[in-house]
């Protein structure tokens, strides 16, 4: 008689939570939204929330549960009801089905529950969340927060999350992970509630894959429209912010799959935060396709008490103008830089000679030399040297036309000196020492020019070794052994006869330092 009373009076609150929301049974007017499934381990506690306050759940077809409904009735099937949330404490076989929730908005929910055991071969890698993580990166594994309960729900307290691979402890945070890392791990929440510990464990299959490419884009909130600019074969991960009332599932990518769902290339990752009640659905291209740039993809709210908002963006090739213009610029500076080289090195001569004569680019201070060359006759072959007229012509031609203080041997070396003394200290004042091929057999001899070749060598003076045609023809032959070792040394010029020459007077002004003072005779340029 009390068991007949009681199912009595539950069947007066059904009947009067389904007169509150105007379903009779029948449920007409009722728009039913997508059907979500979850899976929860057999003895686990499972959180199921409907968007209002006011709910009336039904569990497949025949069996009506609310907050109507007495505590003791509650308890007998295993469940509880706070607000707009059912409440399993250790889900059994028993209550594996479908529920749906009614809203005083006329609208539903529908959830299918799937209770399984560990040895539930059907249900192996179902209800499995996938991680991606890249190597030698930081990866921190995410314990997913689907149908649990939250921290205001009938008191129930987190006591604390343990992770565990193969059955072995395991760690959350890896500072660089590796290929060997990747596996399926189970993370356990623990529950307080009533003086009773509940568990709820989650299952992560973390995918462990080589390094990140090095361009790596972020972006926050998109607006309706935006066009993002991004490189074929780079990662890229674009994530939609929203302000939500409660941490669901209701902002997603439209067509396309979550990771939990998904091992292909484009997923998106669903994260909340429940103290700035910030939900993030974000996007992820492990790896752009150009069949990417051709889609339009629509990020979408879905709240009952709210019109949906949608958001599109697309992607589009970033220009590779900026890497362009750098190449041709480099290009352009490598070939004006080889140009220029080229130049140089062939019309280097006249070059210098220009800065010289033209630009004034001379020697403004003084090294203490009194002149800027000492020329000296060296004893050539018989038909291959300068006669005195030459050597004069040369001489004079230095001197008055290009401005340059000679020292001779036979005008400022004074009688009655030691020669070598003489030549050695003329070497001393000079810049430059010039060798001139003579065929007067009065030229100094070896042993002369063998101490002018040790003292040019002490000093560092430059020297230039003229030569004719001729000795340069027989220098193999018949050039002393001294004369080749000076010729080695210094900078050869040859002379063409005493025609002005224009080129022998540029080799030769070229290798002579520019000269200290330039008279007003400079104006005549032989050149």
């Amino acid at each position: 008689m009390c068991k007949a009373n009681t199912l009595q009076g539950a069947g007066k609150q059904i009947l009067h939570a389904l007169t509150k929301f105007n379903l009779l049974f029948s449920f007409a007017g009722v728009c039913p939204l997508n059907l979500t499934e979850i899976y929860v381990k057999a003895g686990e506690i499972v959180v199921l929330c409907c968007n209002d306050t006011e709910t009336l759940w039904k569990k497949d077809t025949n069996q009506y549960i609310s907050n109507q409904m007495s505590e003791v009735e509650q308890k007998r099937m295993g469940v509880a009801v706070h607000g707009n949330c059912l409440v399993i404490p250790r889900a059994s076989v028993n209550h594996q089905g479908n529920y749906t929730c009614y809203s005083n908005r006329n609208t539903s929910r529908e959830t299918r529950l799937t209770v399984y055991t560990s040895q539930s071969k059907e249900n192996k890698g179902r209800g499995q969340y996938l991680q991606k993580c890249y190597t030698q990166e930081s990866c921190t594994l995410y314990c997913p927060e689907d149908k649990i309960p939250a921290a205001d729900t009938l008191n129930i307290t987190l006591r604390d999350i343990t992770w565990i691979k193969d059955d072995e402890p395991s760690k959350q945070y890896f500072r660089s992970v590796e290929k060997n890392n990747s596996g399926n791990y189970t993370c356990t929440r623990s529950y307080v509630y009533d003086g009773e510990i509940y568990h709820r464990s989650m299952r992560v299959q973390l995918d462990v894959q080589p390094g990140k490419p090095e361009r790596y884009v972020t972006i926050n909130s998109p607006q309706d429209g935006d066009v993002f600019q991004v490189e074929l074969g780079t990662t890229v991960v674009i994530d939609c912010s929203a302000t939500i009332n409660a941490c669901d599932e209701s902002l997603f990518w439209l067509h396309v799959a979550p990771s939990r769902k998904s091992k292909g290339r484009v997923f998106y990752n669903l994260t909340c935060n429940k103290d700035t009640r910030k939900m993030t659905s974000s996007l992820v291209f492990t790896e752009v396709f150009a069949e990417d740039l051709s889609k339009n993809f629509t990020c979408k709210l879905e709240d009952d008490s709210n019109p949906a908002q949608l958001v599109n963006i697309t992607l589009t090739k970033k220009p590779l103008h900026s890497y362009i213009s750098l190449v041709q610029c480099v290009i352009s500076i490598v070939v004006v830089t080889a140009v220029t080289a080229v130049i140089y090195v062939k019309f280097k001569i006249d070059i210098t000679l220009f800065f010289r004569d033209t630009l004034g680019c001379r020697r403004r201070t003084s090294d203490g030399k009194s002149y800027d060359a000492f020329l000296m006759s060296y004893m050539s072959d018989a038909h291959g040297g300068l006669n005195e007229d030459d050597r004069e012509w040369l001489e004079s031609t230095l001197e008055e036309r290009f401005g340059y203080c000679l020292c001779l041997y036979d005008r400022d070396v004074l009688p009655g000196d030691a020669v070598a003394e003489a030549v050695l200290n003329c070497v001393e004042q000079s810049r430059t020492v010039v060798l001139v091929p003579s065929s007067q057999a009065s030229e100094q001899g070896s042993g002369l020019l063998s101490a002018i070749h040790a003292a040019l060598v002490e000093r560092h003076t430059r020297l230039i070794f003229i030569n004719t045609e001729q000795t340069e023809m027989s220098r193999s032959g018949s050039l002393a052994e001294t004369l080749h070792l000076l010729s080695e040394t210094g900078h050869c010029v040859t002379w063409k006869g005493r025609q002005p020459s224009s080129t022998f007077w540029k080799q030769l002004r070229y290798n002579l330092p520019a000269p200290q003072s330039v008279g007003s005779h400079l104006l005549f340029n032989v050149l």
